[in-house]
C-alpha cells in the first residue's frame, strides 16, 4: 500500500486534488476488517489524516455542536455535555463494536463508509446533522439526510474531504435510539431506529431496511398529523413504513421480520409518549 501523510488540511486537499483515487483514512477500523480478503485494497493509495490536529476537536458553539472529522466515538462518550444534550449519540457510540473500535473509529468515517446498517449515522440524521466537505475549490455543506444517493453512493466528490459534522442545538421532547440485533454489543443491526421530536418536528430514521440509512418521511408525516390518533397497534404503522423502507432477505434477517420489527419497536416506543391517543392493546403474537 502507498500512504500519504499530510501535516495540514491544505496539504491534504492538495494531495487529494493531485490523486483523487486516494482513500482518506482516519481510524481505519472499516478498512482493516476487510483487509485480509480484499486483496485489491492493498495496492491503493491512502490519505492518512491522523496528523491533522485541527480535525480532532469536538467543539461546542452557541447554536451547534461540531464534530471534527477525527472526533471518535469515545470522544463523544466521554463528554458529559453530549450525554445531556444529544444522548442518542452516546447510546449509538456505545454500540459500535468493542471499546477498541470506539476509541479509534470516527463519526465522519461512519458517514463516508455509507453502510445501510451503520449505528452512528441514524443518530446524527435524527439530529439534522450536516456534513461539511472541503476541497481546493472551496467548502460545501450537505444535510446528512440528502448525502446518500444509493448503496455506497454519496454526494462527495473524489477531491473532497469531510472536515466536520455540524449538529444544531435544540430542545427535544422525545429522543430514542434502538438497535435490534443478535446481541446487544458487537453485532450488526437487523433493524436500527433513531427518533426525535423538537420544535423542528419529528425525525424518524431507520437503518438496515433500505440501501441507505433513511429518513422515514411518510412515518414522520403520520406522527405530525392527527392521523396518529388512529394508530392503536403496530400494524397501523405498517402502511406508512412500507412507503419509506425496502428491506431485503439476507444472512442476518428476512425482509418480513425487519418490517414487523420496525413497526413494533416504533409503536411501543411511542405509545407512552402519545398517552391517551393510543388504545392500549396486548402485544400480538411473537415475531417469527
Amino acid at each position: 500500500m502507498n500512504a500519504l501523510l499530510p501535516e495540514s488540511i491544505p496539504e491534504a486537499l492538495d494531495m487529494l486534488a493531485r490523486d483523487p483515487a486516494a482513500v482518506p483514512m482516519a481510524g481505519g477500523t472499516d478498512l482493516l476488517v476487510h483487509w485480509p480478503v480484499r486483496i485489491e485494497a492493498h495496492d491503493r493509495t491512502y490519505l492518512d489524516l491522523s496528523r491533522l490536529e485541527d480535525l480532532k476537536p469536538l467543539t461546542w458553539k452557541a447554536d451547534e455542536l461540531v464534530l471534527g472529522a477525527l472526533t471518535t466515538y469515545w470522544d463523544v462518550i466521554r463528554d458529559e455535555r453530549v450525554d445531556r444534550e444529544f444522548p442518542l449519540l452516546v447510546q449509538a457510540a456505545r454500540q459500535v463494536g468493542a471499546i477498541q473500535i470506539q476509541a479509534r473509529g470516527t463519526w465522519a468515517g461512519n458517514v463516508v463508509n455509507a453502510s445501510p446498517a451503520a449505528d452512528g449515522v441514524p443518530a446524527l440524521m435524527a439530529y439534522d446533522a450536516t456534513v461539511v466537505l472541503e476541497s481546493r475549490r472551496g467548502r460545501e455543506e450537505v444535510p446528512l439526510d440528502r448525502f446518500y444517493s444509493g448503496y455506497k453512493e454519496m454526494r462527495r466528490r473524489a477531491d473532497q474531504l469531510v472536515v466536520a459534522i455540524r449538529i444544531p442545538r435544540r430542545t427535544y421532547s422525545f429522543q430514542i435510539f434502538e438497535k435490534v440485533g443478535s446481541r446487544r454489543a458487537q453485532a450488526i443491526a437487523k433493524v436500527g431506529l433513531a427518533v426525535t421530536h423538537s420544535d423542528a418536528g419529528w425525525r424518524v430514521v431507520a437503518a438496515s431496511v433500505a440501501p441507505t440509512i433513511r429518513r422515514c418521511l411518510a412515518v414522520e408525516r403520520l406522527l405530525e398529523t392527527g392521523a396518529r390518533a388512529g394508530v392503536s397497534s403496530s400494524e397501523d404503522l405498517s402502511p406508512a413504513i412500507a412507503q419509506d423502507v425496502a428491506p431485503i432477505d439476507d444472512i442476518r434477517s428476512s425482509a418480513r421480520y425487519r418490517n414487523r420489527a420496525m413497526a413494533r419497536v416504533l409503536y411501543h416506543d411511542l405509545k407512552d409518549f402519545w398517552g391517551p391517543l393510543l388504545e392500549r392493546r396486548p402485544r400480538a403474537d411473537p415475531l417469527p
